[in-house]
């Protein structure tokens, strides 16, 4: 490997160990976020209770009445609030997923069951932070051998080309 090829893998490597040391705090990011939909997600779920328990009805029985309405609205109604109470559900599990997970494994946890709105908005509001953790330092390490190793290959090819035409060229 020449001097600018050595320069441009070490320029590829910083670069990804730069993008992929911020996954532990997009993750955490993220995890805020989940926590902050759960808080209120809890408010509706455990209002709806409460309501359903006030009319001798558990939750399963109160979504039911809805089912079984014959107004439009009340089953629409019905089929918003099963919504809610899933959702809240799915986001209480991601939460305990992500806190019980390895630092390190987090971002893998995130990626396999986000919440795309939850995702789509932790994106658009993500403050990259400093990878002074342990897994941040993973996560950047990955990243820089990664941005080698496709600088590396990349430059390979490039290497390999002009090899080809160079022989090409001086064949008669």
């Amino acid at each position: 490997m020449g001097p600018i090829a050595r320069i441009v893998a070490i320029v590829a490597g910083l670069a990804g160990g730069t993008v992929f040391s911020q996954a532990p705090e997009f993750a955490q990011q993220y995890r805020q976020r989940i926590g902050g939909a759960i808080d209120e997600l809890r408010v509706i779920v455990e209002d709806f209770s409460e309501q359903a328990a006030a009319h001798h009805l558990d939750r399963q029985q109160a979504l039911n009445a809805y089912a079984l309405s014959s107004d439009d609205f009340l089953r629409d109604r019905g089929v918003s609030m099963q919504s809610t109470i899933s959702r809240y559900e799915t986001l209480l599990s991601q939460q305990l997923n992500l806190g019980t997970a390895a630092p390190v494994a987090k971002p893998f946890v995130l990626l396999r069951d986000a919440d795309q709105g939850v995702l789509a908005n932790t994106w658009r509001d993500f403050v990259p932070g400093v990878p002074v953790s342990f897994a941040g330092l993973v996560w950047g390490a990955i990243g820089f051998i990664g941005g080698w190793v496709i600088a590396a290959l990349l430059g390979l090819g490039v290497r390999r080309t002009v090899r080809t035409r160079r022989v090409h060229r001086q064949m008669p």
